[in-house]
């Protein structure tokens, strides 16, 4: 099948555990099972056929290394469960535009190295896919990413909340030029959205009128850090938020959003969900749910299964929104699914059932 070619732009702790992820199961067997990927072929694909070829990002810190160390450099504080080999892929600076919040500028050192070509880089390392790592609030960022991988070639995998893929324009853009586009903002393996977003259809099937809700975010990485900001959080609330709603047949008060920062979390992530319904006989029903999870190695599984996705879509002349993978994989896809139903979808795909 041949190689998957992936570029990164910004190294930060999903980065990390991408990277370390695609080394963790190098090697996998055709019928093993593994927590996170939905095969470890994925349409003739393996993890094993990824292939790191270029990196950007702005942190004085990570611009200049190999990326097999910059992963570890800087504010990144995921955990480690993998070693990575020298890479051979040199971290570039890049344009910072609206990359870096009022409260990033405050701890992160900007590089004084000559900011690169980036379509001529992904154009020189023959990249497949740019995946859009940058941190939430890149708007003006993104769309020019996102413009350096049509510039390019490449298909885009946009993890952030800025609304790409499920924007009927740029996904016009792609499709005219015959580029696969996924996102946008990961979902992770099993993170506060999908877990709201399961609870809220189970309730729906059994027949619950869900009243209120909400959900609160804690986290000690430059995400949470970040996202203090809140002039930076519009789309990343209208994600979530979208996504939540979108199980349900009716509207409900509904409230999503990070609460705060809590430096020694790390990159642990712990979640709150309250929901308030009603059942049979008008019965009240409340439920209170906790998630504490390790927030970056969440969502690298799925990244996995969607650059090797994008990868497909590229030898098949697929371009333009991808519909299945979107919807497994991301919070505010161009078509919302039950996960049940999007895997569904996702399997028709790899079997070439499903274009998109």
């Amino acid at each position: 099948m041949g190689r998957v070619r992936v570029a990164v732009a910004g190294v930060g702790n999903c980065c990390s555990a991408f990277v370390q992820g695609v080394y963790y199961y190098r090697g996998l067997p055709e019928d093993a099972d593994v927590p996170g990927l939905l095969h470890p072929s994925f349409g003739g694909y393996r993890v094993d056929d990824i292939e790191f070829v270029a990196a950007f990002d702005v942190d004085a810190s990570k611009v200049g290394k190999d990326l097999s160390e910059a992963i570890f450099s800087g504010l990144n504080n995921t955990r480690v469960f993998a070693k990575v080999p020298r890479l051979g892929v040199r971290v570039m600076n890049a344009p910072v535009m609206d990359g870096l919040g009022k409260y990033l500028k405050s701890v992160i050192k900007v590089s004084d190295e000559p900011v690169v070509d980036v379509a001529q880089v992904l154009r020189d390392s023959r990249a497949d896919v740019l995946v859009n790592y940058l941190p939430v609030g890149s708007e003006q960022a993104t769309r020019w990413y996102a413009s350096q991988a049509l510039e390019a070639g490449c298909g885009f995998v946009n993890c952030i909340p800025v609304f790409i893929a499920s924007d009927p324009v740029w996904a016009q853009r792609f499709a005219d030029r015959r580029l696969p586009v996924a996102g946008d903002d990961v979902q992770s393996q099993l993170g506060a959205t999908v877990l709201h977003k399961a609870l809220v259809k189970l309730l729906e099937e059994r027949g619950v009128r869900i009243e209120e809700t909400y959900q609160l975010n804690v986290g000690g990485d430059t995400d949470f850090l970040n996202m203090l900001e809140r002039e930076r959080l519009a789309s990343k609330e209208v994600s979530k938020s979208v996504a939540v709603q979108q199980m349900a047949s009716r509207e409900f008060p509904l409230k999503i959003g990070p609460s705060d920062y809590i430096p020694f979390l790390e990159n642990r992530k712990i979640c709150y969900i309250w929901i308030k319904g009603r059942y049979f006989g008008d019965a009240p029903l409340s439920l209170d749910v906790k998630l504490s999870v390790w927030d970056a190695p969440n969502s690298a599984g799925m990244v996995i299964d969607v650059v090797r996705a994008v990868k497909l879509a590229m030898d098949r002349g697929v371009g333009g929104p991808l519909i299945s993978i979107s919807a497994w994989a991301f919070k505010h896809p161009p078509v919302h699914a039950a996960p049940s139903t999007a895997k569904a979808w996702v399997e028709e795909f790899i079997e070439g059932k499903r274009e998109r």
